[in-house]
């Protein structure tokens, strides 16, 4: 079966203004599914005040702590941040942090349907913060049993026939040990496939729609650039090696260019303050997919997610852009 129609490009003089954003009513009815590798996300915010007397490192006193989803439950966050309606699929351990995650994720009234694997133990990311600088990060993660990703297969074919626009969030803990099958058959039922991929074989993506790596992610797969023709010339190869419809590239303080089959099209960083650029891709991702679900070119995508990553990157940690700031970020350029 052939891959969905491709999203072009609109040069319309709509596009210059809020014209395109979609309605209320229409991001309610735009339906996303996200799957992929969820991991809860600990901040420890505390004072620093000295340094300790056993090793030259500061020590922090713990004074406010939170957890938020993290991974591809952030990807879903932010889908659901825009009003669309999200469903998750994914794989946590049988432990009080997989139950933490469970509840955070459906306090965003997410749909979430999450397989517990007794033989693992939850991905979690401990972050040790003091005067709003990330100090220390400590991971705890493992890989989830073939067994279980094999059942959670079925579960995605169902979730397939209640979605617009699929995202695939691949953070390399094993949870879309799968991929290449979850895209044949997001094909067969004729889904947008949104893929935010992780390592150096990108050949397990082949045939998605869209794919977001980030500027050092496609360094280390397509090899360095020294200019902006050499680095369209790399894009439009690895675009047509793994036939994508376009490639996303998020270029941190460069902004964002879109490779697609109408050339290359760039927007610039709308950060004013960076604090962080933990999760940004996340929200890109999720605002491409969800502006894509209600009909929206892929330019028009874009220039919506540009902003929000640049709204995310001006708060501590994983953070989400809601309906009301990214309209407000839109509305400010005009």
């Amino acid at each position: 079966m052939r891959k969905p129609a491709r999203s072009g490009s609109r040069s319309t003089a709509k596009t210059r203004g809020l014209e395109f954003m979609p309605s209320r009513a229409a991001l309610g009815r735009a339906r996303v599914l996200v799957v992929g590798d969820v991991m809860l996300d600990r901040y420890l915010f505390g004072e620093v005040s000295r340094i300790s007397p056993e090793a030259p490192v500061p020590v922090v006193n713990v004074v406010r702590q939170e957890e938020r989803p993290g991974g591809a439950a952030n990807v879903a966050r932010n889908a659901a941040a825009l009003g669309a309606q999200v469903s998750l699929l994914s794989v946590i351990g049988d432990d009080e942090a997989g139950n933490r995650l469970r509840k955070l994720i459906v306090n965003e009234g997410i749909d979430a349907s999450l397989w517990k694997d007794r033989s693992l133990e939850t991905t979690r990311k401990v972050r040790v913060v003091g005067r709003q600088q990330q100090l220390l990060r400590i991971d705890f993660e493992q890989s989830p049993s073939q067994e279980v990703l094999m059942k959670k297969l079925g579960v995605y074919r169902k979730l397939l026939n209640k979605c617009d626009v699929v995202i695939l969030s691949d953070y390399g803990k094993g949870g879309l040990a799968h991929i290449a099958q979850m895209i044949d058959m997001a094909r067969l039922y004729s889904k947008r496939i949104f893929v935010d991929p992780k390592g150096h074989d990108y050949s397990r993506y082949s045939s998605a729609n869209v794919m977001t790596p980030n500027r050092s992610e496609l360094r280390d797969v397509v090899g360095q650039w020294s200019s902006e023709a050499e680095l369209k010339q790399r894009a439009e190869k690895l675009r047509k090696d793994l036939d994508l419809d376009a490639l996303l590239v998020t270029r941190s303080e460069e902004g964002m260019t879109l490779f697609d089959d109408d050339g290359a099209h760039h927007e610039a960083a709308r950060a004013r303050e960076v604090y962080d650029v933990s999760g940004a891709g996340d929200t890109v991702i999720a605002t491409l997919a969800v502006m894509i679900a209600c009909g929206r070119s892929l330019r028009e995508a874009m220039r919506a997610a540009n902003h929000a990553a640049g709204i995310v990157v001006g708060k501590l940690g994983t953070a989400v852009a809601t309906l009301e700031e990214l309209v407000g970020s839109m509305q400010a350029e005009q």
